[in-house]
């Protein structure tokens, strides 16, 4: 295959899944961004977290929030479980990498705050465990995933599930929506 075919393969796979990713995802998102910005309103967090490219969405949608997304504004309390090397370095030691995040959710979270676990398969163990450990905390727990979901998508609150098995078409919509997100709660706290 040629560059210049990859190149226009990749797009069209991009474009096909973006429309896609409206049509089934949009209201889904705007719910997200509805509880989003109710939470940050009564003065309560946003926590992400998920692994590799996932691991780094979080931790680019925890700065949008606590820096500024498109406008200037006041910090938004946001934290990104995936950032803090002791913790889990120390918790992947003396408990195992599937508790890292969980751990983090029962020592961190509190009823009113919202969890975003982030896995495009729906099936990264230390992202169920999160989203479990916040369920049973009391605390709002969405998952961005793709294509079936997987298990986050059935134990969370909402579930954005992006139309395709792909992993970087998945990687891409939930980039857009994570913005999409960050984007509508700004709104709601400049003035």
């Amino acid at each position: 295959m040629s560059t210049s075919s990859i190149i226009q393969s990749t797009i069209s796979d991009h474009e096909e899944t973006v429309k896609k990713f409206r049509s089934e995802c949009a209201a889904t998102i705007e719910k997200m961004a509805d509880a989003t910005v109710k939470a940050l309103k009564n003065g309560n967090k946003i926590c992400f977290f998920g692994n590799g490219g996932s691991a780094a969405d979080s931790q680019h949608f925890a700065a949008e929030f606590v820096v500024r997304f498109t406008r200037n504004r006041d910090s938004l309390p946001s934290i990104a479980f995936t950032t803090d090397t002791s913790i889990i370095t120390a918790c992947a030691n003396d408990f195992g990498y599937d508790e890292i995040f969980a751990r983090q959710v029962r020592g961190l979270c509190n009823r009113g705050d919202i969890v975003v676990g982030i896995s495009t398969s729906g099936t990264s163990k230390n992202v169920v465990k999160g989203l479990e450990a916040a369920r049973d905390t009391g605390v709002t727990t969405f998952a961005f995933t793709g294509d079936k979901g997987g298990v986050c998508a059935e134990i969370a609150d909402l579930a954005l599930c992006v139309p395709s098995p792909v992993t970087a078409r998945i990687q891409e919509c939930h980039l857009i929506a994570g913005h999409l997100i960050c984007d509508i709660g700004e709104a709601a706290f400049t003035v």
